[in-house]
């Protein structure tokens, strides 16, 4: 948006040990642990002005929700190994397909970081909901992956109609692959439902 020019940082938390957690997060000074040789910025730092995408926020520890939500609540963080308070102005989006009110009822998501995080909500329905989609996104995947080489590929129509049929289970990250996939195994110009490997599609 107009009001936020600074750069879009994004970090999966999924993916992140929870020893790095706060590493990654607010960065470190040269010395605060055994291998920090340099000082580090961290993302929300970098984010400042701009906006910072934290991807599986239901994955995070209570310690480390404990940790955003006085981030949030305050504005301000400290560098691993620095007493130095630093301001924050990013703007926090934060997504997971977990069912968070679900995880809270559970003891496992903490209420208040789900209050400060939920000002506005996105609910983005499963791609089977959205089979409008699947060719638009399936062209969007097999150009990017059929760019490197050059190729012209296409997707021949029996192989659109199984894409609009199939259920997509694991959703988006599932139909990237699978193009990237057909695009590794396509042998002539057309992408073919066998192509595909699509589980009780018809070759």
């Amino acid at each position: 948006s107009p009001q936020r020019e600074g750069a879009f940082v994004s970090v999966n938390l999924g993916g992140l040990a929870e020893t790095l957690f706060e590493s990654e997060l607010f960065g470190h000074v040269r010395g605060a642990f055994t291998d920090a040789r340099t000082d580090r910025v961290g993302r929300i730092e970098r984010a400042r002005g701009g906006t910072l995408f934290l991807d599986e926020i239901a994955n995070i520890t209570p310690a480390q929700q404990a940790r955003l939500l006085h981030v949030l609540e305050e504005g301000v963080f400290e560098r691993v190994g620095e007493t130095v308070s630093r301001p924050t102005d990013a703007r926090i989006v934060a997504a997971t397909n977990a069912d968070i009110r679900k995880l809270i009822g559970a003891g496992r998501f903490r209420e208040d970081l789900f209050f400060r995080l939920n000002a506005v909500e996105i609910l983005l329905p499963p791609l089977r909901e959205r089979r409008d989609d699947v060719p638009l996104l399936a062209r969007h995947f097999l150009a990017r992956f059929v760019h490197p080489d050059g190729r012209t590929l296409s997707l021949s129509g029996s192989a659109d109609r199984a894409l609009e049929g199939y259920d997509w289970p694991g959703n988006v990250r599932e139909l990237a692959h699978v193009m990237q996939r057909a695009v590794l195994l396509a042998k002539g110009e057309q992408i073919e439902v066998a192509d595909l490997r699509l589980s009780g599609a018809e070759s």
